[in-house]
């Protein structure tokens, strides 16, 4: 019975990771492949490796919350599988929305519906998570702002990232010792921009593993017959690994589309912003959407760029005289290495003709996704162990 039940919670395990996978990949690895700096099977195997070494190191941290830290008994292996039903469940309505599933969010809920059924909720514990939720946005948006208002445009004046044609290294065999060289179109500045590309792509996938992975795996570590936490997390990295190579080839293509049309500079802040907020509240113990931080920074980055036109008094005051701001400023790359204006003066008409930096609709569905999501999986979990509390 129990290599049964253990058989199934594999199987939706793998389900949960695939389709972990799927986002995942392409909110770390869809600006950098619409640029053309890397093909999707490059980002995907880079996508698998920084994973694992995520979930490995500091996603532990947060298997020990989901494992046992939101209840006050050890989840068993039965109701960790129930668990991993209800998550798919959750990716299932986040897919048919169109949105990225607030993954971490719905399997919280899903382990709180189970202590509330058996009156074993940790209330200290899910207090401090859901005040992180609440407190997330908020520091992603105004850090998002402060980018925005005084560090992107000065940035955006001076660093261009271009991919030119052919490849980016090449082999030099014309002395005794073969050695690496510069592509026949690449700039040592285009190589620099590259690498920093890469690496942030790779920290944003690290912090995806330490977010993800504890998902995919903690449901089936606990109780007896259950996979040891070394097991749980290489089945978890292999599922998300495959949905990378997969599914997530389209989301790599579509990412970012519907919030906003950012350039890929505007797009390495926000994911040096997100994936710095999720590995530390991961580190923390926290389990936490990285989909949340990214949303809000793109959001702040684009109020911010779009507030320089006033100055901190008149956006108290409400006196922005005849300045006007624009939401679509941030999507504007000055060509002609114009300085940006002042904090204060009016924005050039380059500017000001820009289109909307982000759909509202678009976020305020993803914001309905992070509410609606936990309440959904609490309230059948709820349902389910209370009819069936044997499973518990």
């Amino acid at each position: 019975m129990v290599e049964t039940l253990l058989a199934v919670g594999i199987v939706a395990s793998v389900f949960v990771g695939f389709n972990i996978g799927g986002s995942s990949t392409g909110i770390a690895w869809g600006p950098p492949v619409g640029a053309g700096i890397l093909k999707k099977t490059t980002a995907a195997a880079l996508m698998t490796v920084f994973v694992f070494l995520g979930g490995w190191t500091v996603g532990r941290n947060v298997m020990d919350t989901l494992s046992g830290g939101i209840i006050t008994t050890e989840l068993s292996l039965s109701a960790g599988v129930a668990v991993l039903f209800f998550i798919g469940f959750g990716i299932l309505i986040a897919n048919v929305f169109g949105v990225p599933v607030p993954t971490s969010m719905t399997t919280v809920g899903a382990i709180a519906g189970l202590g509330l059924a058996t009156d074993t909720l940790n209330y200290a514990t899910i207090t401090r998570i859901v005040s992180w939720w609440i407190v997330t946005p908020i520091i992603g948006f105004w850090i998002g702002v402060v980018i925005g208002r005084y560090v992107y445009p000065a940035v955006n004046r001076r660093v261009r990232i271009e991919k030119s044609p052919g490849s980016l290294l090449r082999l030099d065999r014309d002395g005794a010792v073969p050695t690496v060289a510069l592509g026949p179109n690449t700039t040592y500045s285009e190589l620099v921009s590259t690498v920093v590309v890469l690496v942030i792509g790779c920290y944003m996938a690290f912090s995806a593993g330490a977010s993800n992975v504890p998902n995919a795996a903690a449901p089936l570590v606990s109780g007896v017959g259950g996979l040891p936490d070394d097991t749980a997390i290489l089945l978890a990295t292999l599922a998300i690994g495959l949905g990378g190579f997969t599914i997530a080839r389209r989301t790599m293509e579509s990412v970012g589309g519907e919030l906003s049309d950012i350039p890929l500079l505007a797009a390495l802040f926000v994911m040096t912003t997100a994936s710095t907020i999720t590995t530390v509240l991961s580190w923390i113990g926290i389990p936490i959407s990285l989909v949340m931080g990214t949303v809000m920074t793109i959001v702040g980055i684009g109020w911010g760029r779009a507030t320089r036109p006033v100055t901190v008094r008149q956006a108290v005051t409400r006196d922005t005289g005849d300045n006007e701001i624009v939401t679509g400023a941030i999507t504007v790359v000055d060509t002609e290495g114009r300085q940006s204006s002042p904090i204060g003066e009016a924005e050039p008409a380059a500017v000001l003709n820009a289109g909307d930096l982000f759909n509202p609709r678009a976020v305020l569905k993803y914001v309905s996704m992070w509410i609606i999501g936990p309440s959904v999986s609490t309230a059948l979990a709820y349902a389910f162990f209370v009819l069936l509390p044997g499973v518990a």
